[in-house]
């Protein structure tokens, strides 16, 4: 095993094919507190972080760190959180040169409480990340057309992620969209113009019309969509295994196991997982099933440490674990 997973991950060029990441870039205004309160109950915190976050960021930042090529495109406010933000995404390795500046409105803000099993409950203001609207989408198909892969959340305009996602299909750039937040009355023509979609337990809820409570109900789930996207459906389920429905040919569905670990903080850690999952798959030299495999090991150790983008670990950090198999 130990031979097998060196080869794949651990010799990978590092003049790599360019990943864009559209989406969101959000401040994160993190509370720490032993229990979460009740409707209308004060708690007292722990502790409180300043951290620099958004769904696309976050992923841009996690490939970036593990060597991947990425470029940003988002909107921000003319505000010291957006300023902030960009220096950070800067400092971990990705091009920030499609990073507009939009006096419109104030850059997105997260209001994060942790508890002390490292579980969160967040509320997003996406703010100046709406602005990403179809004429800037337009103004980038340039940078999509040269890309091997286009990163996509729903933390912009629906109407941008679509146009983003038909500029790729006209160029034949792979599309990774992860569906969250959750979107209930999702059209099927996102799904559709998706290569690999990845939802984590209750961003698959979403797409049911009943309640997923078992295994059995996730994989059946997995099955039914990927009739619809082109390549994989992947649906992360934190420390339980990971579903994967594959359509190569024929259609096969399994299940990954993930590492036990003491989980810390658990915000981003999805993010760091589809993140991994685009550095993985962009290199051609591996399986979707190994590119699942390195991802959730990648995440395993995000949520081992405090911070969203500061936890996601290297390619030095997982190649270490990987070696240990």
């Amino acid at each position: 095993m130990r031979s097998y997973f060196y080869r794949k991950f651990f010799r990978q060029d590092m003049a790599s094919p360019q990943i864009i990441v559209v989406g969101s870039i959000i401040t994160d205004l993190i509370s720490y507190t032993d229990v979460f309160p009740k409707p209308g109950e004060s708690k007292r915190g722990s502790n409180f972080k300043f951290n620099c976050g958004g769904k696309g960021a976050n992923q841009a930042v996690s490939a970036a760190k593990l060597g991947s090529n990425v470029k940003m495109i988002a909107c921000i406010g003319d505000d010291i959180f957006g300023k902030e933000n960009v220096i950070k995404i800067k400092e971990s390795g990705v091009n920030v040169d499609g990073v507009l500046i939009c006096k419109e409105n104030r850059t997105g803000v997260a209001s994060i409480m942790i508890d002390k099993n490292g579980e969160n409950i967040t509320v997003v203001n996406l703010g100046a990340n709406l602005l990403m609207n179809v004429d800037k989408i337009r103004q980038i198909e340039d940078e999509i057309r040269k890309s091997s892969l286009v990163m996509l959340q729903n933390g912009i305009s629906r109407e941008g992620i679509l146009e983003c996602m038909r500029i790729a299909q006209r160029n034949n750039v792979q599309v990774l969209y992860n569906g969250a937040p959750g979107i209930r009355d999702l059209d099927q023509e996102y799904l559709q113009l998706t290569d690999y979609f990845v939802v984590n337990e209750n961003e698959a809820e979403c797409l049911s019309p009943v309640p997923l409570t078992s295994d059995n109900d996730f994989i059946m789930c997995a099955m039914k969509l990927i009739k619809i996207v082109k390549k994989a459906v992947i649906i992360t389920r934190g420390s339980k295994s990971t579903i994967v429905a594959i359509k190569d040919g024929n259609i096969e569905c399994c299940q990954i196991m993930n590492d036990k670990v003491k989980a810390i903080d658990t915000n981003g850690a999805g993010d760091c997982f589809c993140g991994a999952f685009a550095h993985a798959i962009i290199t051609n030299k591996f399986t979707i099933k190994d590119g699942v495999f390195f991802a959730s090991k990648a995440a395993a150790l995000s949520v081992q440490k405090t911070g969203t983008q500061t936890s996601y670990p290297t390619i030095d950090e997982v190649n270490q674990i990987l070696q240990i198999i």
